[in-house]
């Protein structure tokens, strides 16, 4: 089982000896057949089981708790979701800032739980920086962004703005313009969270079988090559890998973040560099980039990955050299000082994408589906939101999640946006990547003229406003 210690630096750095549990080699009947032991899953079947401890749940996962985006994600646990601004702007003033104030109590929840069940998954609430840098334009964009916040009632006490001095109290990055200060995120290791409620689930009763691909789903069934669970309700917590199981992949298409990690760094570059406490960061450019500091002193970096024609799952994360070059430049510009460090590791991992990149919570009451995902890169704590949410809409309870615009109650899956067929989405997706590239090309180099940095801002700007 060594294998899976290449899944990530979080799978290499865990204790245990990820020996696979028993796969499903029989015929059973659940309450609730969760098919993945993701965050969704698992944390559908842990708030289902603390509200109702009479229910037989069960969960078949294709390989090993972790394998998935779960194990394999930057470390980010936001009190976001993605679209919130969107999703949230449209309704009364009172209900937007109940929205508001559930996600960003999502790290809050999370703290909670892993203090009841004794997960040790490296948390901290260090709150997230967004960083101008590296060339003017950031600094607009995020003021910018700043005043859309406030029109949509976010205070002070939600995000903060810091100029340069400021910024350098908690991150020293080159050629700093200012950032944006939110409390609502905190840091973690994922797959010691991934595993260890895993583990609590077991505790409170859930079946967990692992190494038990499922070949077949409809309504009230679940097949594997080996064994069959029928459910009153079944729940398809797959994610990235909806392609896999249709009809999941008309409406949920896997894109891929490629991350690195470097070797553990001396504190006297950590103190020129800051984090001390466990705070998430980015840069505001339109490449998506993003990082913490591990608990053992690493650098941990992100950046916008990828996207396979007809939406084909990514196997090998092997990075290649224009892939880990790409990160390397990227960090290199930020922390000059880490230019030539060594990465020790390289991974990546498939999550979902829903059209209009508007993630879904939703329960089709005639056939007895529940699902939650097209999180997009924000899935570490919307997974949270969305297992608290599948359960109370399981169990037909009222609540304030309930009530929120990413909620579908009664809804079927086809009632879900569907994506255009290929080779339109591909097409688009490369148009639109390259757009973003060009602009951080031609704004990171001061000699570009100022018509040129316009031009490929109004084009960046316009390729961005089709991704919604």
């Amino acid at each position: 089982m060594n294998s899976w210690r290449n899944i990530s630096l979080w799978m290499d750095q865990l204790d245990d000896p990820l020996q696979a549990r028993p796969s499903l080699q029989a015929q059973l009947h659940a309450d609730v057949a969760i098919i993945g032991a993701g965050y969704t899953g698992l944390w559908t079947a842990y708030y289902l089981k603390r509200q109702a401890p009479q229910l037989r749940v069960v969960i078949v996962e294709a390989e090993t708790a972790g394998f998935g985006a779960s194990g394999r994600n930057g470390g980010w646990l936001m009190g976001n979701l993605l679209g919130e601004d969107r999703l949230l702007a449209g309704v009364p003033a009172s209900e937007r800032k109940a929205g508001f104030d559930l996600l960003h109590g999502i790290p809050d929840e999370v703290v909670s739980v892993v203090a009841r069940e004794g997960i040790d998954c490296d948390l901290r609430k260090g709150g997230v920086l967004y960083c101008a840098a590296r060339y003017p334009e950031q600094e607009v964009r995020l003021r910018d962004y700043l005043k859309e916040l406030r029109a949509l009632g976010l205070s002070e006490d939600d995000y903060r703005w810091l100029p340069p001095s400021e910024l350098a109290t908690q991150l020293r990055v080159a050629n700093a313009y200012g950032a944006l200060y939110s409390p609502h995120c905190a840091t973690i290791q994922p797959a010691k969270l991934v595993r260890g409620l895993a583990c609590c689930v077991e505790d409170l009763g859930v079946e967990l079988y692992e190494r038990s691909p499922v070949i077949d789903w409809q309504p009230g069934l679940v097949r594997t090559a080996h064994g069959l669970v029928t459910a009153d309700w079944v729940v398809p917590a797959i994610e990235g890998y909806a392609a896999s199981l249709p009809p999941l992949g008309n409406h949920q298409l896997p894109v891929q973040s490629l991350i690195v990690a470097t070797e553990p760094l001396p504190a006297d570059v950590w103190a020129g560099i800051g984090l001390e406490r466990g705070q998430a960061f980015s840069e505001f450019s339109r490449q998506v980039t993003y990082g913490q500091r591990s608990l053992d002193d690493r650098l941990i970096f992100g950046a916008r990955g990828g996207y396979r024609f007809g939406g084909r799952l990514r196997t090998d994360f092997n990075l290649t050299d224009d892939e880990l070059g790409l990160r390397r430049y990227l960090m290199g510009e930020i922390f000059p000082q880490l230019r030539n460090v060594r990465f020790t590791h390289s991974w990546g991992g498939n999550l979902g994408m829903a059209r209009r990149f508007q993630p879904h919570m939703l329960r089709d009451t005639r056939n007895r589906i529940a699902l939650s995902g097209g999180y997009g890169g924000e899935g570490v704590g919307a997974t949270n939101l969305g297992g608290r949410t599948l359960a109370d809409l399981i169990l037909g309870r009222d609540s304030e999640l309930l009530r929120q615009p990413w909620v579908l109650s009664d809804s079927p899956i086809s009632s879900l946006r569907r994506w255009e067929p290929e080779p339109c989405r591909w097409l688009g997706y490369n148009a639109i990547i390259r757009s973003f590239v060009h602009e951080d090309e031609v704004l990171a180099n001061p000699r570009s003229p100022a018509w040129r940095r316009r031009l490929a801002q109004a084009v960046a700007a316009r390729m961005e406003s089709l991704m919604g």
